[in-house]
């Protein structure tokens, strides 16, 4: 078994593994108001996925470019180096998208840089892990910050050909210090999940398109903290997640950039709601 998605998922452990951080970094990066001390979150940008992220009245999206490519490639392993970019806009919500308004700047950027190992530990399960060193920048304020992230996860693929059921276990550390009174803050995350078709296939050109579906929940190991600027601030300490893809047969793309999953989920923690568009594997 082979994942060949470009995901800002990593990883490698047996039944544990990691998050979609996500919340974390946009919700902060609402603080656009340049007079706001840092919207420190978006430094985890690139673990949050694409998405529309809506809390305390406020919207702001990010957009992941997963480049990748592969280092070296044998039948039990792959090693993979990614240089993902993240840009963060504020003040974006699903209400322009019919309107077809695009984000007027870009507020934050991240580039987060790693290395990637990905073991085929039997025809079932894949093992993988990960280390990021990177960097971000506030547009709004002029702020850098240092990004530091691993993590661990398993990937079981269920004996049931029909609706070949992925489980999918992540645990993950992310971490950054920024330019600003040399702050710092870190988090990190257990996750679980299920990915899962519903018996249905269709052709497409020279691709086989499947529709799947996945439900997932994510536990941090302390309250994560979102910023609002014009609200109290939100702690979870879980968040829920639905959605559905459409998995294609071979990956499509163009050089560094590929992706065979497109599609959608709904995430919430009761106070935090996330719209995230997705381009990869979705766990």
């Amino acid at each position: 078994m082979k994942f060949t998605c470009s995901d800002t998922s990593r990883s490698v452990a047996k039944a544990f593994a990691a998050l979609f951080i996500g919340l974390s970094v946009c919700v902060t990066c609402y603080a656009a108001d340049t007079n706001n001390p840092d919207v420190n979150h978006y430094a985890f940008a690139n673990y949050i996925g694409s998405g529309i992220y809506r809390a305390s009245g406020q919207n702001a999206a990010v957009v992941n470019i997963p480049f990748a490519f592969d280092i070296e490639e044998s039948e039990d392993h792959v090693l993979t180096l990614r240089l993902p970019i993240s840009l963060g806009f504020f003040d974006y919500s699903f209400s322009d998208l019919p309107e077809g308004e695009l984000p007027d700047n870009v507020g934050t950027m991240t580039i987060t840089p790693g290395i990637e190992y990905k073991w085929f530990y039997d025809e079932q399960l894949t093992l993988e892990s990960y280390l990021d060193l990177g960097y971000g920048h506030n547009f709004s304020n002029s702020s850098n910050v240092g990004i530091f992230s691993t993590g661990i996860s398993a990937l079981y693929e269920v004996a049931e050909p029909k609706y070949t059921p992925i489980w999918v276990n992540r645990v993950y550390y992310a971490g950054y210090k920024s330019s600003i009174n040399d702050s710092s803050e870190s988090y990190s995350v257990l996750q679980t999940g299920l990915d899962f078709g519903v018996g249905q296939h269709w052709d497409w050109g020279e691709y086989t398109v499947e529709p799947r579906l996945f439900v997932a929940g994510r536990w941090y190991f302390n309250k994560l903290k979102f910023i609002t600027p014009l609200d109290d601030d939100l702690q979870t300490s879980s968040t829920y997640e639905i959605g559905a893809t459409l998995a294609l047969s071979k990956p499509l793309g163009w050089g560094w950039f590929s992706t065979d999953r497109f599609g959608v989920s709904y995430q919430t923690d009761g106070e935090l709601q996330v719209w995230r568009l997705i381009f990869e594997f979705p766990m």
